[in-house]
């Protein structure tokens, strides 16, 4: 098959993944998170390609596999969840260890086993393996940007998934039997010049595409034990067990000899990427993590009341005739949409993120029987993962419930259909219309004026409601 994409002679492996993420962009090939650049792309049809693997001989054959932490696998984790195998996941960034096993709750249903799949589950349902541990991995399963037919596969550029077979290789839990598989989007299958693979580059022996399964007949050998001299002090550093692996090779005899210093442009882009581009890329992609880390993060934030004391305090100070003050004073009186909703809130002890302004028309969606002890970082995470994202999030866990505000009727509809059959917990949860849209829908004219919400400085903003005083308890 022809490969959607044409790789010019000469290109590094910078360019690249480059053109790939590229064309996933302006295709709109992918899901969240965007922009795909420094990513592994969560590709639209994952789903679909991720299943194949329990299609596979070899899978059959498996007891452990090792699933790599990348979006776009989670339906290979299920995969190996619902085939009731042990699920190996390496440790974020190999921080604290090598491999963590997802240990499910007793009869967990299909709908616990996503969630222990999701990076929510693999939090929540893993415990840590150590480096004495006697693990035997007979299947890895890794994210790729691109990969030829011919096995040759080029990651995001971090080298983690190339360090953690070295490492595994290291501890004796993979050998020459150990099969690699990759799932990827059709256009990410591309001719890769073998003058780019590197000794210690992995390869893979299947290619799974939601049209496509490819063995690819690899001949390069894979990774055979830990490169020490690609590695220096910095990185030892970073990821810890690195040490402990340094300890034992060096009293088996081995040369543990550390490279002398890191590379120019670690860790993203490496040093063959385009100048222009190594400087632009990185900022965007750190531009666009803080505010999804902001979103993705509880945040303690000071009650509205108590943080606009300070701007009164200024206010006092400055200068200007009691008349000019009697002024603004009426100015604010007379922002009645807000003005009100900030006064509710303020008596309600409820926190809210930001103050500037959205449409005034907004579509809300009522979630009910959120159950006890769930975290609003983790609904906003499901929430997410189905693409349902919301404008504003209004919590009121105290009462088992939320309510998401959305631009327009389509995209409150489409968020209703993507939420149906949600399981928080192992709780199923409720999601329908807010009673409030449901009356708009009837005939006859409305009286009620539209209130103006606070706008997310991202892409989901969260206000927290402690006694339900805000306008979404009509439900």
């Amino acid at each position: 098959m022809e490969p959607l994409i044409k790789i010019n002679p000469g290109a590094t492996k910078w360019d690249i993944r480059q053109k790939i993420w590229d064309y996933i962009e302006d295709k709109n090939l992918a899901n969240f998170p965007r922009p795909v650049h420094n990513r592994i792309p969560n590709f639209k049809g994952a789903f679909t390609a991720c299943p194949k693997l329990s299609e596979l001989e070899v899978f059959t054959q498996t007891a452990e596999v090792k699933v790599d932490p990348d979006k776009p696998l989670e339906g290979a984790r299920l995969a190996v969840l619902q085939a009731q195998k042990t699920l190996l996941v390496p440790t974020p960034r190999l921080r604290s260890g090598l491999f963590n096993k997802i240990v499910p709750p007793p009869a967990a249903n299909k709908e616990k086993l996503r969630v222990c799949s999701s990076s929510q589950g693999v939090k929540e349902f893993s415990v840590p393996i150590g480096l004495d541990a006697k693990v035997k991995v007979d299947l890895v399963v890794v994210g790729s940007v691109a990969v030829s037919e011919n096995g040759f596969r080029i990651g995001k550029g971090e080298g983690f998934a190339d360090l953690e077979y070295a490492m595994m290789v290291s501890m004796k839990a993979v050998d020459d039997s150990t099969v690699v598989v990759t799932v990827v989007h059709d256009c990410q299958v591309v001719d890769i010049p073998e003058e780019l693979m590197e000794r210690h580059d992995l390869t893979v022996d299947y290619i799974l595409t939601p049209s496509r399964v490819i063995k690819t007949n690899c001949l390069l050998p894979k990774p055979q034990g830990i490169i020490w001299t690609k590695l220096y002090p910095e990185k030892m550093e970073k990821i810890p067990i690195l040490k402990k692996l340094l300890a034992l090779e060096e009293q088996a005899g081995k040369d543990v000899t550390l490279g002398e210093a890191p590379p120019s442009s670690e860790p993203l882009p490496q040093s063959d990427a385009p100048k222009k581009q190594s400087r632009r890329r990185p900022r965007q992609k750190s531009a666009r993590q803080n505010v999804q880390e902001e979103t993705m993060e509880e945040k303690s934030v000071e009650p509205e009341g108590n943080a606009r004391q300070r701007p009164a305090r200024v206010r006092k100070e400055s200068r200007g005739s009691e008349g000019e003050v009697a002024e603004r004073r009426k100015r604010r009186k007379g922002q009645t949409g807000k003005n009100t909703k900030e006064k509710n809130s303020e008596e309600a002890g409820g926190e809210v993120l930001n103050t500037s302004k959205t449409p005034l028309s907004v579509t809300t969606v009522y979630l009910g029987g959120i159950p006890t002890g769930l975290r609003v970082s983790e609904l906003k995470t499901s929430l997410r993962e189905r693409d349902a994202a919301p404008l504003r999030l209004t919590w009121q866990g105290a009462q088992h419930r939320a309510f998401l505000d959305y631009s327009n009727p389509e995209a409150a509809e489409k968020a209703l259909e993507a939420l149906q059959g949600l399981s928080l917990n192992g709780h199923s949860v409720q999601a329908e219309l807010a009673k409030s849209q449901r009356r708009s829908k009837r005939p006859g004219p409305s009286n009620r004026k539209p209130k103006a919400t606070p706008a997310p400085t991202s892409d989901m903003e969260v206000a927290d409601s402690k006694h339900g005083e805000q306008k979404q308890t009509e439900q």
